[in-house]
């Protein structure tokens, strides 16, 4: 014991604030690049946070430069229909959240987010710097085109190979850096110190303002400059924003903390399932002092630096702790084989990713609300009335009120609501995640409602039998707000709600695999949309009926298909409150709890 206080602190612990010589170090296990305790003072913090707002808003700016207006590159650059264009880019966007798991795997298990940021944020610059290059020198061709009244000629497939080898090196790039940088983020704030325990839930809202204040610049003054035709000057400036990005977080290397990479997750959770399926005819022990755990410093070189304890549910992978005579016969407890026995934290973290899943299911369906943002939404406006004083007023600039939204309700929330809520209690919190996240589907079905509103009026107001149904709506575009607005404030409760509970409930080893299962929902939630469409206009479409979303909205019945997503939406909401009510909190014992009492036990002794 006092040999684990000299190794971890140096100088060990007084009032509680573990030490390296005399300045105080991190309570979370954090460690400087050196490797050795984070001194709090020199680390971490809102220096180093703000760094990494900073880097996602301009990696933000660079990616939606491309991803924005990807399908009008590929139909009026690369020649695609619309139905390849829109089918390539469904394609593109699902790969980047996919890559977001393999990220957060090589984070989690070998290189640390760190470096994971720093070689996938790399990969992200090479992809931009090769589609700038490729579309200035061989796409553009013959020179001028690429806007709506100029299509590009043909290319050859050398030129087609560069250009998919570009965007899907984006792809990978910023679908590994994604997950790991929100982590990274949160990994600069020590939770078990109580001031930064409260910035590192607040350090969530910003980044996501930041997220979205990065895809405002580019779904506007980016958007337009490649709506116009100018592909190779809005790829550039992505190019150089990602740039712009890296450099501002290699800066900030002096400055941050790291958690040491924990293994290999999968090997973990196969061990947990071996050994209790090994000992399956073993009778559970009623006592939890009886199963298995590691003591002390020992814990935290197994299986990261806090205990998790045990919890009920899942009783038959408490089987893989349970001690037998096989397991004393063969092995010790400074020797153990982990095929055969393996701790309650290991247990417990399976348990935790079991206990996770259903939740993340429940989310799937409100990412499908969020995605008709840049499908049906664009559509619904641009077969409405889109002139103001003589100003043409793009579809897809709509989504400009979506992020003013989030920007609003973050401030909102963080000042008002929260305060309010937390009045009365005992631990002066405001609303769990838990309850933020049902908020945000509740949001969720009202703004459905209000799109499928919007429609039935639109559809009053509109020319039935026009032969290009573009603006055939006497509604002006202006009636969208409220949806747009009603999605944005849904998000600020849904996804920053998602961000802070998937890292908080995270096992220590498997943090950044967390804040994937966000990106994976937004990613499942394209793939699910797309196939809700497609059955609805396989069912709907009769001989004298196009079906509900036909090329001539004005024949059909969008209206009812929004009316559909909030009946689904409302029907997920009840899934996820019996969810909820059954998921059980993780429970850690402090990381460094141990080191502090065998700081305090050496001082009585006078050894430190």
């Amino acid at each position: 014991m006092i040999m684990a206080c000299l190794n971890v602190c140096n100088k060990g612990a007084v009032d509680g604030k573990v030490k390296r010589g005399q300045e105080v170090c991190t309570l979370d296990g954090t460690v400087d690049r050196h490797g050795r305790p984070a001194v709090r003072e020199r680390t971490g913090t809102w220096v180093a946070g703000s760094l990494i707002l900073v880097n996602q808003g301009l990696a933000t700016l660079a990616f939606f430069g491309v991803g924005v207006n990807l399908v009008l590159f590929l139909t009026r650059v690369l020649g695609q229909d619309n139905a390849d264009a829109a089918n390539n880019v469904s394609k593109w966007t699902g790969t980047v959240y996919l890559f977001s798991l393999v990220g957060a795997f090589l984070s989690d298990s070998y290189w640390g987010r760190y470096k994971t940021c720093v070689i996938f944020q790399t990969i992200f610059v090479l992809g931009l710097v090769s589609l700038s290059l490729s579309t200035y020198l061989f796409l553009l061709k013959p020179s001028g085109c690429g806007n709506e009244q100029s299509l590009c000629g043909s290319h050859s497939g050398f030129h087609m190979a560069l250009f998919y080898l570009s965007i899907y090196l984006i792809a990978l790039g910023n679908g590994g850096y994604q997950p790991n940088i929100a982590t990274f983020g949160a990994d600069q704030f020590d939770e078990e110190d109580p001031n930064e325990g409260n910035s590192k839930i607040a350090f969530f809202s910003y980044f996501y303002l930041a997220l979205n204040l990065g895809s405002l610049f580019s779904n506007t003054v980016l958007g337009f400059f490649e709506d116009e035709g100018i592909w190779a000057l809005g790829f550039w400036a992505s190019a150089g924003s990602a740039s712009l990005a890296l450099v501002l977080f290699l800066s900030g290397t002096p400055w941050y903390r790291h958690f040491k990479p924990r293994g290999n997750p999968l090997s973990r959770c196969c061990q947990v399932l071996v050994a209790a399926t090994r000992k399956w005819k073993v009778d559970l022990t009623p006592r939890e002092e009886d199963l298995f755990e590691l003591e002390g410093n020992d814990q935290s070189s197994k299986n990261g630096d806090r205990k998790i304890l045990h919890t009920q549910g899942f009783k038959f992978l408490d089987r893989a702790a349970i001690i037998t005579s096989e397991n004393i016969h063969k092995m010790d407890k400074e020797n153990y084989n982990p095929w055969y026995l393996c701790t309650v934290s290991q247990v417990e973290e399976l348990k935790c990713v079991l206990r996770l899943l259903p939740i993340w299911l429940c989310t799937i369906l409100y990412s499908v609300v969020f995605t008709q943002m840049a499908s049906l939404f664009v559509e619904q406006g641009a077969a409405m009335k889109t002139t103001l004083s003589g100003f043409h007023v793009p579809p897809a600039s709509m989504s400009s009120f979506d992020i003013l939204s989030v920007a609003a309700f973050i401030f909102i929330y963080r000042r008002v609501l929260e305060p309010l809520f937390a009045m009365g209690k005992r631990n002066g919190k405001g609303l769990t995640e838990l309850q933020r996240m049902g908020i945000g589907l509740v949001i969720a079905i009202l703004a459905m409602v209000a799109a499928g509103v919007v429609e039935c009026f639109r559809l009053n107001n509109a020319t039935t039998d026009c032969s290009n149904c573009e603006g055939s709506s006497s509604m002006s575009i202006f009636w969208q707000i409220p949806q747009y607005v009603l999605v944005g404030a849904s998000e600020v409760f849904m996804y920053v709600g998602q961000l802070e509970f998937f890292n908080g409930q995270a096992p220590d080893g498997l943090k950044s695999f967390g804040s994937a299962l966000c990106m994976t929902s937004i990613s499942l939630g394209n793939y699910v949309s797309s196939l809700l469409v497609t059955i609805v206009m396989k069912i709907s479409t009769r001989d004298d009926m196009p079906g509900w979303i036909p090329g001539n909205l004005n024949r059909g019945h969008l209206d009812l298909f929004f009316f559909l997503l909030a009946a689904l939406t409302t029907a997920d909401l009840m899934i996820y409150i019996v969810c909820a009510k059954w998921y059980k909190y993780i429970k850690f014992e402090g990381k460094n709890g141990d080191n502090i009492k065998a700081c305090k036990q050496a001082e009585q002794l006078g050894v430190v």
